[in-house]
Protein backbone atom coordinates (compact mmCIF):
# COMPACT_ATOMS: atom_id res chain seq x y z
CA UNK A 1 0.00 0.00 0.00
CA UNK A 2 1.16 3.59 -0.55
CA UNK A 3 2.14 5.51 2.15
CA UNK A 4 0.43 8.93 2.25
CA UNK A 5 -2.76 8.50 -0.13
CA UNK A 6 -5.10 6.82 2.08
CA UNK A 7 -7.66 7.94 4.35
CA UNK A 8 -6.99 7.54 8.38
CA UNK A 9 -8.84 3.89 8.99
CA UNK A 10 -10.01 4.20 12.63
CA UNK A 11 -12.68 3.40 15.41
CA UNK A 12 -15.91 5.47 14.93
CA UNK A 13 -19.06 5.05 16.98
CA UNK A 14 -21.97 4.87 14.27
CA UNK A 15 -25.42 5.98 15.95
CA UNK A 16 -28.77 5.20 14.68
CA UNK A 17 -31.07 8.47 16.29
CA UNK A 18 -34.31 6.89 15.06
CA UNK A 19 -33.62 3.76 17.47
CA UNK A 20 -31.52 5.15 20.01
CA UNK A 21 -28.33 2.27 18.94
CA UNK A 22 -25.22 2.75 18.62
CA UNK A 23 -22.21 0.41 17.50
CA UNK A 24 -18.56 0.25 17.62
CA UNK A 25 -17.03 -0.61 14.08
CA UNK A 26 -13.66 1.08 12.06
CA UNK A 27 -14.40 3.49 9.32
CA UNK A 28 -12.42 5.93 7.42
CA UNK A 29 -15.53 8.61 8.39
CA UNK A 30 -14.31 11.35 11.02
CA UNK A 31 -16.32 13.58 13.24
CA UNK A 32 -16.10 16.51 15.67
CA UNK A 33 -18.15 14.56 17.94
CA UNK A 34 -17.02 12.29 20.65
CA UNK A 35 -18.93 10.26 22.41
CA UNK A 36 -17.38 8.13 25.45
CA UNK A 37 -17.69 4.18 25.13
CA UNK A 38 -18.73 1.52 27.11
CA UNK A 39 -15.01 0.38 27.54
CA UNK A 40 -14.32 4.15 28.82
CA UNK A 41 -12.43 5.16 26.02
CA UNK A 42 -13.59 7.95 23.81
CA UNK A 43 -14.08 8.03 19.78
CA UNK A 44 -15.76 10.07 17.32
CA UNK A 45 -19.49 9.41 16.80
CA UNK A 46 -21.32 9.69 13.31
CA UNK A 47 -25.09 9.82 13.83
CA UNK A 48 -27.04 8.19 10.42
CA UNK A 49 -30.58 8.25 10.00
CA UNK A 50 -31.14 4.74 9.58
CA UNK A 51 -29.55 1.45 10.64
CA UNK A 52 -30.42 -2.15 10.33
CA UNK A 53 -32.30 -1.65 13.93
CA UNK A 54 -34.57 0.94 12.48
CA UNK A 55 -34.98 -0.06 8.88
CA UNK A 56 -38.02 -1.75 7.88
CA UNK A 57 -36.72 -4.39 5.92
CA UNK A 58 -34.75 -5.73 8.69
CA UNK A 59 -37.27 -5.23 11.75
CA UNK A 60 -40.03 -7.05 9.64
CA UNK A 61 -42.28 -4.27 9.25
CA UNK A 62 -41.67 -3.54 5.30
CA UNK A 63 -44.87 -3.56 3.14
CA UNK A 64 -44.87 -5.36 0.30
CA UNK A 65 -46.88 -3.03 -2.44
CA UNK A 66 -49.64 -5.01 -4.14
CA UNK A 67 -49.64 -3.48 -7.93
CA UNK A 68 -51.24 -5.87 -9.71
CA UNK A 69 -53.72 -5.72 -7.03
CA UNK A 70 -53.65 -1.94 -7.98
CA UNK A 71 -54.34 -2.26 -11.42
CA UNK A 72 -56.98 -4.46 -11.41
CA UNK A 73 -59.11 -2.54 -8.97
CA UNK A 74 -58.35 0.64 -11.18
CA UNK A 75 -59.63 -1.07 -14.39
CA UNK A 76 -62.87 -2.34 -12.35
CA UNK A 77 -63.72 1.12 -11.16
CA UNK A 78 -62.84 3.00 -14.38
CA UNK A 79 -63.49 0.64 -16.90
CA UNK A 80 -61.09 -0.16 -19.80
CA UNK A 81 -60.66 2.01 -22.44
CA UNK A 82 -60.64 0.93 -25.70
Amino acid sequence: MRQGIHPAYGPVVFRDRAASHAFLTRSTMTSEKTIEWEDGHTYPVVDVEISNVSHPFYTGTARVLDTAGRVERFERRYGKQG
